[in-house]
C-alpha cells in the first residue's frame, strides 16, 4: 500500500493511506543501516501487519521532490514564515536567515506577520518596503481576532506548505484556526523571557482541504548559516541579484569594494538597510567559519 507520512514521533510513523485511514508503522531496520530517515511528508510503501489494528511497516521511500533539513520535512511546495508584529518584537535578522534557508531550498515563500492588532502605525508599510522588492508576498493577520485567515487559506490552497517561525508569534493559534483545532496545543507567551513556550514538539502534516496540507513544525530560535560559498550569499537575497550585475569586480562581496551595484541600490533605497546589514552579518559569519575550517 502507498501512503503519506503525516506524523513521526518516538520511532513511529503515522501513514495516511487514501480511503483506508491512518496506519501506525515502524521503519524497517534496513533504513537505519543505510542511514536513511523517513520524514514527515514522505510518500512511502507499507506492508500491513494488522488491518484491524491499523499497524504496519514502512518498507520503501518513494522519490522526494524536495527536502528540508530544518524543519525536517519532505515534498513541500512552499513555505509560510510566521512572525509577530509585537510580543515578541520581530527579529528581522532571524527572518532573513529563514528566508535564506528557504531560498537555498528553492521554495516559494510567503511572510505572515501575525498580531496585526498590536502593530505600531507604519509597521506594515515599513515591512512591505523591506520585503516586497525581494518578491515576497506579505500577509498581515490577527489569529486572536480571526482576521486574515482567508488570505492565508488562499495562499495554501492546493499545496503542501511548511509553516515555520519562532516561538510565541501565534503560529499554533493560526494553525488551530486553519485546521479547526486538529490536535494542536496552544501555549502562552512567557512574560519572564518574552518568547513562547515550545508548544509544537514534532513535525506534523495537517489536512486543510482538498490537496491542501500544512506542516506545522517545532519553534526555532537557532541561527541558520547557509551552505553556499560566502561569495554566493547574495544570490539568496533576491533583490541583490540584478544590482550585483553592475558591480565593477567579479566576485564582489558587496562589502568594502568600490563601484558596487548592490551598495548603489542600497543608497538609492532599492534595498532595505536592515536587509543589507543582515546580509553583511551572515556573510562575515560564513567567512569566519570558512577561515576556521582551513586553520
Amino acid at each position: 500500500m502507498i501512503g503519506k507520512i503525516i506524523k513521526g514521533i518516538a520511532g513511529f510513523y503515522y501513514v495516511q493511506v487514501a480511503e483506508a485511514g491512518i496506519y501506525e508503522c515502524k521503519a524497517k531496520g534496513a533504513f537505519r543501516k543505510e542511514k536513511i530517515k523517513p520524514l514527515v511528508g514522505d510518500d512511502v510503501e507499507i506492508d500491513v501487519i494488522s488491518q484491524e489494528e491499523k499497524t504496519g511497516n514502512v518498507v520503501k521511500l518513494l522519490p522526494r521532490k524536495s527536502e528540508l533539513i530544518r524543519p525536517a520535512v519532505a515534498n513541500v511546495d512552499q513555505a509560510l514564515l510566521i512572525f509577530a508584529t509585537k510580543s515578541p518584537e520581530p527579529n528581522l535578522n532571524l527572518l532573513d536567515r529563514f528566508l535564506c534557508m528557504m531560498e537555498e531550498n528553492q521554495l516559494p515563500i510567503t511572510i505572515c506577520f501575525n498580531k496585526e492588532d498590536l502593530a505600531d502605525e507604519g509597521f506594515e508599510a515599513e515591512m512591505r518596503k523591506t520585503y516586497e522588492p525581494a518578491g515576497y508576498k506579505l500577509i498581515f493577520t490577527s489569529a486572536k481576532e480571526n482576521e486574515g485567515m482567508e488570505l492565508i487559506k488562499e495562499v495554501l490552497k492546493g499545496k503542501t506548505t511548511t509553516v515555520a517561525g519562532p516561538s510565541g508569534v501565534g503560529k499554533s493559534s493560526i494553525v488551530n484556526r486553519l485546521t479547526e483545532g486538529q490536535n494542536m496545543e496552544t501555549g502562552e507567551v512567557s512574560e519572564k523571557i518574552g518568547r513562547g513556550k515550545h508548544t509544537t514538539r514534532h513535525s506534523e502534516l495537517l489536512y486543510i482541504g482538498e490537496d491542501t496540507y500544512i506542516m506545522d513544525t517545532p519553534g526555532f530560535s537557532s541561527l541558520f548559516v547557509p551552505k553556499v560559498e560566502p561569495v554566493d550569499l547574495y544570490t539568496l537575497f533576491p533583490e541583490f541579484i540584478e544590482p550585483a550585475g553592475n558591480c565593477r569586480f567579479t566576485g564582489c562581496a558587496h562589502y568594502k569594494e568600490p563601484d558596487c551595484g548592490v551598495k548603489e541600490a542600497l543608497e538609492e533605497g532599492k534595498i532595505a538597510q536592515s536587509r543589507y546589514e543582515n546580509y553583511i552579518q551572515i556573510y562575515m559569519e560564513m567567512v569566519d567559519q570558512q577561515n576556521n575550517r582551513y586553520r
